[in-house]
């Protein structure tokens, strides 16, 4: 056999072997968390794209209202992979739950904001001294918070906070209960575009972090070599928002049960900055959080993100 030749036929055993590794690595079952307000985990339910990219595992979807139960049941082994905010992933951290960070999906801090009634006479978020503020603990609304506060020059202790679900929050607020609430898309698009609520401040210069794609330990350490497929899957749903918008706003409005029109409004908020894996960048800003809350006794002891970050073999 010819030199080139040699070269040719041992460059397809190489890729039949990777092939035949990758496939022996294939989870049997893929247990995915997701919330309905998550374009690129919907749009992956909805087009098949786990099914067609690990054709021999049998995908399974559960739906969570937020992120702290999606790492609830994560913790408990019912999950193999979810797609969380910022915070819950600290929160699970600060209480001993094994994770791995796989994959961010950055953002501008523009699909979350601080809302108050349209009549509300609050102006700036430091008018939201004494005030009740509703917002989910452990979420993406509790960072934003934090820091919008500290941005106008208040402490956690100057607002009294009211820790509520986001439907609980929408029917406090719609019945004057709080005089804010502190919330993310889509329940900020909603409330926004059927006039009852305005926007006191968003994300917006407060160096979000974006939405995380964790995985189990146990899953991470079983199955090293399917999670650059489920990361590239995640990132083929994510183009397909960006690259087909109409198709994709007429069926997440389908799923979630919404106007196109709000939903609409949520795609306008959300970044076009590819989903990738976590770069030194992003676990600084993590870390950053993590301290700051920290600081703020919001969590009970430090927690390091490098340790909870995905190394691919």
């Amino acid at each position: 056999m010819k030199p080139l030749n040699y070269l040719l036929a041992g460059s397809l055993l190489a890729l039949t072997l990777l092939a035949q590794t990758a496939l022996a690595d294939d989870p049997e079952t893929l247990r995915v968390g997701y919330q309905k307000g998550s374009v690129s985990m919907v749009l992956a339910r909805e087009h098949k794209l786990f099914e067609a990219a690990l054709p021999g595992t049998q995908v399974q979807w559960v739906e969570f209202l937020g992120g702290p139960p999606l790492m609830e049941a994560l913790n408990a082994g019912s999950l193999d992979i979810g797609n969380i905010g910022d915070i819950p992933p600290i929160f699970a951290q600060a209480a001993g739950i094994d994770l791995q960070y796989i994959a961010v999906e950055p953002n501008d801090g523009k699909t979350e904001a601080i809302l108050v009634p349209k009549a509300s006479t609050l102006h700036s978020v430091a008018e939201l001294k004494g005030k009740r503020v509703a917002l989910l603990k452990g979420s993406s609304a509790h960072n934003l918070f934090l820091k919008s506060l500290l941005r106008a020059g208040l402490q956690w202790q100057d607002v009294n906070v009211v820790y509520l679900s986001p439907s609980d929050g929408r029917a406090a607020f719609e019945h004057g209960k709080v005089d804010a609430w502190v919330v993310w898309d889509p329940y900020y698009s909603a409330a926004v575009v059927d006039g009852s609520a305005r926007v006191l401040g968003d994300g917006q210069g407060l160096n979000p972090a974006g939405s995380f794609f964790v995985v189990s330990s146990r899953f991470a350490r079983q199955h090293p070599q399917a999670i650059a497929t489920i990361i590239q899957t995640l990132g083929k749903a994510q183009r397909l928002s960006l690259d087909q918008p109409q198709e994709s706003i007429a069926l997440m409005a389908k799923t979630l049960g919404l106007p196109p029109a709000v939903v609409k409004r949520y795609f306008e908020h959300r970044s076009p900055t590819p989903l990738r894996p976590l770069t030194a960048a992003d676990i600084a800003t993590q870390q950053g959080t993590a301290d700051l809350f920290f600081a703020n006794r919001l969590i009970p002891k430090k927690v390091d993100v490098q340790q909870a970050v995905f190394k691919a073999p």
